[in-house]
C-alpha cells in the first residue's frame, strides 16, 4: 500500500476520534523579528475578509513542511498577507516569543508551568509578553517521530523501547548487538558501531522522543525529558539537519519527525510496543495513538498529555503535536486580526486537509473544533 493512500486511510482513522478523552523541526530561515504594527491595516476578526499586513512567526522544525504549505494555500486565499515562518526550533521559537519578537511560535511541546530551575516558567514568560493575558496553546499538527537509520542491506529494522534507549544512550554501540539481534531474527545486522545523530538546537522533537525513552526505556535511559539532549552522539541543527547527516553517514541512526525521513528516502524502524506485533509508522497506526492521549489543560488551554508506554495493537507510540503559541489578549488589533485569520484557516477543514499528502495527521474533528474556537476567543 503507498505512503499516500496510508495517509487517506489514517486521515478517515483520525477523524473517527471524536469520542476519544481529548473532548476534556529546513531551509535557510527567514529572519525574525516583529514588524511594525502600522503596516497592518485590516479590521477583520479572522474568519471571513482577509486582512493586510506581515506576520512574523518562529520554532518547531518539525512542522516546517506543514505550515509553509499552508501558508501557500492561505495565501491563495489573502493575497495581501505576508506570513514568514523562521523554522529554528521550539526553543528559540518561544524565546523569540517571550521576548516580542515573533507575532506566535510553533513548539514541540507546550508552554511549561513549572520551572525546572526556580526561576520564571515558560506560561509566567509569555503572559507578560501578553500584556498580562495568557498564552495559548493551540494543537495544530500532529507528526509522528520516526527512528530513521541508514545501514545497507537492513530492509526492516524493528526496536522496542529499551533496546532504542540503549542505542541512544550509548549502551548498545554495534548493530549487530544481542538486544538488536534478538528483535531481528534473520537480519543480516553488520558489525560496525553505531553512529548516532542528535538535535544539537533545543528541540520539541528531542523532548517529545526522551519522554519516550525514559517512559518506555525501561529505566535504560537515565536523563530526564528535555529540549537539550543529553544521550550520546554527533550533533547537528534542526530536523534537516539530523536526517542529512543519516543520509550521509552509512550504519547510522537518529530521531526525526516522519517527512524528514521519508524525503530523505531513510529506512524507518518498526516499534514492538509490548502487543505482540512489531508497529509500522503510518498515519493509520500514528493516529491511533491519540487515542491515549488526554487533556492537560483547562479552558482554552488545549495542550495533550501524551501516552508513550501504550501497547494498543498496531498503535505507534512516538508522536508529538505541534502547538502554536499565542496571545490570548495584549496584541495591537491589527496584529489580532492577522493572527485570528491565519490561525482560523490553518485549523480550518482547508488548511488542515492540505496535511494528509505531506506524511502529518490532521486533527481529530472535536479537537479541531476546540482549537478553532479558542482562536476565535482571541481578542
Amino acid at each position: 500500500m503507498s505512503v499516500n493512500r496510508l495517509l487517506r486511510v489514517g486521515t478517515v482513522a483520525v477523524a473517527s476520534l471524536g469520542v476519544l478523552a481529548l473532548s476534556a523541526c529546513g531551509s535557510d530561515p527567514e529572519p525574525s523579528g516583529s514588524s511594525n504594527p502600522s503596516s497592518s491595516t485590516s479590521t477583520s476578526t479572522g474568519g471571513g475578509d482577509c486582512p493586510k499586513g506581515t506576520l512574523n512567526a518562529e520554532g518547531s522544525t518539525a512542522q516546517k513542511n506543514a505550515i509553509e504549505e499552508v501558508i501557500s494555500k492561505y495565501n491563495e486565499k489573502c493575497a495581501d498577507v505576508s506570513v514568514n515562518y523562521n523554522a529554528t526550533g521550539s526553543g528559540a521559537g518561544i524565546k523569540q516569543f517571550k521576548a516580542g519578537q515573533v507575532d506566535f511560535a510553533g513548539s514541540d511541546s507546550a508552554l511549561k508551568t513549572v520551572s525546572t530551575d526556580g526561576g520564571e516558567t515558560e506560561a509566567a514568560a509569555a503572559a507578560k509578553r501578553c500584556q498580562g493575558s495568557p498564552a495559548l496553546n493551540l494543537p495544530m499538527v500532529v507528526g509522528p517521530i520516526s527512528i530513521a537509520y541508514n545501514v545497507d542491506g537492513l530492509d526492516k529494522l524493528v526496536l522496542d523501547g529499551a533496546t532504542a534507549a540503549k542505542i541512544f544512550q550509548g549502551t548498545v554501540k554495534t548493530w549487530n548487538d544481542p538486544a538488536i539481534a534478538k528483535l531481528n531474527a534473520g537480519a543480516k545486522l553488520p558489525s560496525t558501531p553505531i553512529s548516532v545523530f542528535f538535535r544539537s538546537d533545543e528541540s520539541g522533537t528531542t523532548e517529545n522522543f526522551t519522554k519516550y525513552l525514559a517512559a518506555a526505556g525501561e529505566g535504560a535511559w537515565t536523563g530526564k525529558p528535555a529540549k537539550k539532549w543529553t544521550g550520546t552522539g554527533a550533533g547537528k541543527e534542526k530536523s534537516a539537519g539530523v536526517a542529512e547527516g543519516v543520509k550521509s553517514t552509512k550504519n547510522s541512526i537518529t530521531y526525526v519527525e516522519w517527512s524528514y525521513a521519508v524525503d530523505n528516502k531513510l529506512g524507518i524502524a518498526q516499534i514492538d510496543n509490548g502487543s505482540g506485533a512489531p508497529v509500522e509508522l503510518t498515519a493509520d497506526s500514528a493516529s491511533k495513538a491519540l487515542a491515549a492521549a488526554k487533556p492537560a489543560g483547562t479552558g482554552t488551554d488545549l495542550s495533550l498529555k501524551l501516552d508513550y508506554t501504550t501497547k494498543a495493537a498496531g498503535t505507534y507510540p512516538i508522536i508529538l503535536a505541534t502547538y502554536e503559541i499565542a496571545c490570548s489578549k495584549g496584541l495591537t488589533a491589527e496584529k489580532t486580526a492577522l493572527v485570528k485569520s491565519f490561525l482560523t484557516y490553518f485549523a480550518g477543514a482547508d488548511g488542515q486537509g492540505a496535511l494528509t499528502d505531506l506524511h502529518y495527521a490532521p486533527l481529530p474533528e472535536e479537537l479541531r473544533t476546540k482549537v478553532d474556537a479558542a482562536i476565535q476567543s482571541i481578542s
